[in-house]
């Protein structure tokens, strides 16, 4: 798309994964002048292992639009694919490139390079040196440079080591020994994927035991009852999975409460159907590494029990910590501005920060409006609650 030097927005959205997309939906519904930048899906296309499912169930993985014409189903009706659960990660990323058409020319795939402020609101500097002007900028920039690092692998080099959201390819594994870090999702899955590529696995695991998501499944299927204990986007437990459905109740709980309330709804777990897959994995419970050294090609791993590993390959299953001035797109003094509370900036309604005209959706803004920002199934409270706001202020 091409754009000219002085080109004027209401709204600037940058980062096309869910979030953005649908955000960027609203706002063309709305009428207002908005474009998202970034390259569609992009995180979820390159970053995540290939042959991955979504955690999340089928009903909490649609992006939202104003009239929920676009879901996954429609996607799949259009498109003749027969609807599996759970849902495939390439189907998921497909289904928002198909989304992302119902943008048209609201979206724009260069990549922002810089964010300054401007007398009339933000001036963004986009890859090709171009400068577009905004009233408003959006953060929806994902995850991605959140990937969390645990110091005792900090010397070991990107051959040796690598985060689960660092690459598709679990294949280049096979007949490799490969050390799985952590005992969520990511950790559980990539150990899964790797066994049947043919790797050696063994999974780390520094907690006592492995957490496995709706193991009492029968609490699921009580009717009415269920949908008192449990709301449709399934994030979290019993009785909290309902309050977590209601961002706006989460963000008027008092911070240490809504803190415990948000770390019990997304702690480290797997979903019900991988331990069929992780039969023959070696799983070590209740041990850390204390020690990672690089030897030649290998990694010798020690364990806080004394006992070693030599392994070819580290992978770290280890999470992410939101610090959005780990965003190179943000410049210093920008960030500098944004109150925040640990790398999370505080939000307003509307997903406002502190600095008039910037917002943050998504999982930066988990920590004000609670875990359901994690999830896709969160796009569609944090479209509407923006739109609503910049709507009223910016008409």
């Amino acid at each position: 798309m091409v754009r000219s030097k002085s080109s004027n927005l209401d709204v600037a959205i940058v980062g096309a994964g869910p979030y953005g997309l649908s955000a960027g939906v609203h706002l063309k519904a709305k009428g207002i002048s908005a474009c998202v930048f970034g390259e569609p899906m992009e995180f979820w296309a390159s970053k995540m292992p290939e042959g991955m499912l979504l955690r999340s169930p089928r009903v909490a993985s649609n992006l939202s639009d104003p009239d929920r014409a676009f879901t996954l189903e429609a996607y799949e009706e259009a498109v003749k694919k027969e609807p599996c659960a759970p849902l495939p990660l390439d189907t998921f990323v497909e289904y928002g490139r198909w989304f992302r058409q119902q943008l048209g020319s609201n979206l724009d795939q260069s990549k922002v390079l810089r964010i300054d402020r401007d007398q009339r609101g933000f001036r963004l500097t986009l890859q090709d040196g171009t400068e577009v002007l905004s009233s408003v900028v959006v953060i929806a920039a994902g995850i991605g440079p959140f990937k969390k690092k645990p110091t005792v692998f900090q010397n070991l080099s990107p051959q040796q080591a690598t985060h689960c959201y660092e690459g598709r390819d679990v294949r280049r594994f096979a007949g490799k020994r490969v050390a799985v870090i952590g005992a969520g999702q990511s950790a559980l899955e990539s150990a899964a994927l790797l066994h049947e590529a043919n790797a050696q696995v063994e999974v780390i695991v520094r907690e006592s035991h492995i957490n496995w998501i709706g193991m009492h499944s029968w609490l699921h299927h009580m009717g009415p009852i269920s949908s008192l204990l449990y709301s449709s986007h399934d994030v979290g437990p019993v009785g909290i999975s309902r309050l977590v459905a209601y961002p706006k109740i989460v963000s008027a709980i008092p911070l240490k409460l809504r803190d415990r309330i948000r770390t019990r709804a997304v702690r480290a777990a797997g979903s019900r159907w991988l331990p069929e897959r992780l039969k023959a994995v070696k799983i070590m419970i209740g041990r850390s590494v204390s020690q990672a050294t690089a030897l030649g090609d290998e990694v010798a791993l020690k364990l806080d029990d004394g006992s070693e590993r030599r392994v070819d390959h580290v992978l770290l299953g280890t999470g992410y910590q939101v610090d959005i001035s780990r965003y190179d797109f943000l410049q210093p003094e920008l960030v500098r501005d944004v109150k925040q509370f640990d790398g999370y900036p505080k939000l307003a309604g509307g997903f406002r920060s502190s600095v008039p005209g910037l917002h943050f959706i998504g999982a930066t803004a988990a920590r004000t409006f609670g875990p359901l920002l994690y999830f896709v199934a969160g796009t569609e409270f944090a479209s509407r609650e923006l739109v609503a706001h910049i709507s009223t202020n910016h008409h």
